[in-house]
């Protein structure tokens, strides 16, 4: 996940800026429109993962990746 994030940061020219802590398949999954390739591309290196990117972005969202202390209880 440390590689995924970091090479997310280092695609600083693709559009949608950076979430704290996020990974190149969340990020390709809120460009879907804009950057379709790269979810399409993800989501074949994933291939035994159905739905790969819109997981991750999921899985961003509701902080899971994160301590259960640290994540958001409200919303």
């Amino acid at each position: 996940m440390a590689l995924d994030q970091l090479v997310n940061t280092l695609c600083w020219w693709l559009p949608g800026g950076c979430w704290a802590d996020e990974t190149l398949s969340s990020r390709a999954w809120r460009l879907r429109d804009e950057v379709p390739w790269l979810r399409r591309w993800i989501d074949r290196i994933f291939w035994w993962q159905p739905a790969h990117c819109r997981q991750a972005y999921e899985s961003e969202r509701r902080r899971l990746q994160a301590p259960p202390e640290l994540r958001c209880m409200d919303g």
